[in-house]
């Protein structure tokens, strides 16, 4: 797929929670190839502003070339837990802050990005491929009960002791460098296939979140986006697999919900600080949308808003 046929998953309902002031102050998390930046700038007014962020180099030279011109937008290079640094004096102020977690199509589609048990490439796996460990790097020498926890904690791999086994045997003769390699290891270790679904992908997409410290990065987010939105923000979240849904759904509960207080404590409940409020209900992809693009069938987009005060 090329950049240009890149298609952003609900586009138009993620833009229209997250834009509620047109000369407001917007963060786009996870820029991609600007799909939802681009959707964003056509809501702004003259006054408004559009900062992006992103791991990947590619997606950085694509954003400077494509926006080259638009004053309103400006872009850096880094993971969105860092978004703080990029927001500096203007934390606080954010009016909303919007996230397309994930991997991007562009990255799937490259074979040399080493994402894809489709294609055969270097078994890469970085968002930022300028830092970090690789995931041949990581398969090749990560001891077999932490390749288990990983499988088991981001893959949801039931068979996760017995593909590390594998794995580890495997290296042993000769180590891991290209992605159908690995895919091929690992499915001969699958024992129980899911109908329709290629028995690599849960370990392929748990070395992914591990060697991308996805997880990691979203919590620190969700945390900081409470200092970074100002009253009113928007919080605006797309989630494509149960890990990071429940991870925003719990968050977004919490602080609806406020700290849970001792019994018997003479607090009032308007007394409590209860930091957000969730919108509405998750939003899914219609089948109009899931019929052009399948990627969009397992998104999940939640909304939450920065109460006053807080």
């Amino acid at each position: 797929m090329s950049q240009e046929l890149h298609r952003s998953v609900l586009l138009r309902e993620a833009v229209d929670a997250l834009v509620t002031d047109t000369e407001g102050f917007y963060v786009d998390g996870t820029f991609g190839r600007g799909g939802h930046s681009a959707a964003i700038l056509e809501q702004l007014g003259p006054k408004g502003q559009l900062l992006a962020v992103d791991k990947d180099p590619q997606a950085i030279d694509y954003a400077q070339q494509r926006f080259a011109a638009e004053p309103r937008f400006s872009i850096w290079h880094g993971s969105f837990a860092d978004m703080d640094l990029a927001v500096g004096e203007r934390a606080g102020s954010v009016n909303g802050i919007l996230l397309d977690l994930g991997v991007s199509s562009p990255q799937l589609d490259q074979a040399e990005r080493g994402f894809s048990f489709m294609q055969d490439g270097p078994l890469d796996m970085r968002m930022d491929t300028s830092r970090g460990i690789s995931a041949a790097q990581w398969v090749n020498t990560e001891a077999e009960d932490e390749m288990v926890r990983v499988f088991k904690e981001y893959g949801e791999e039931r068979f996760a002791r017995r593909m590390a086994a594998a794995i580890v045997r495997r290296r042993t003769e000769k180590p891991f460098e290209r992605t159908l390699d690995l895919a091929e290891v690992v499915k001969a270790a699958n024992p129980a296939w899911e109908k329709g679904k290629h028995p690599a992908t849960r370990v392929f997409q748990a070395i992914r979140i591990h060697v991308n410290g996805e997880l990691n990065d979203l919590q620190s987010t969700l945390e900081k986006s409470l200092q970074l939105l100002a009253p009113g923000g928007r919080l605006v979240i797309i989630s494509f697999h149960s890990l990071e849904d429940r991870m925003v759904k719990r968050f977004i509960r919490e602080k609806e919900r406020g700290p849970r207080l001792p019994r018997g404590l003479p607090v009032m409940d308007s007394e409590i600080s209860k930091p957000l409020r969730s919108l509405g209900k998750a939003v899914k992809a219609n089948t109009i949308e899931v019929d052009k693009n399948l990627r969009s069938r397992s998104a999940v987009m939640r909304v939450a808003e920065k109460q006053g005060g807080c």
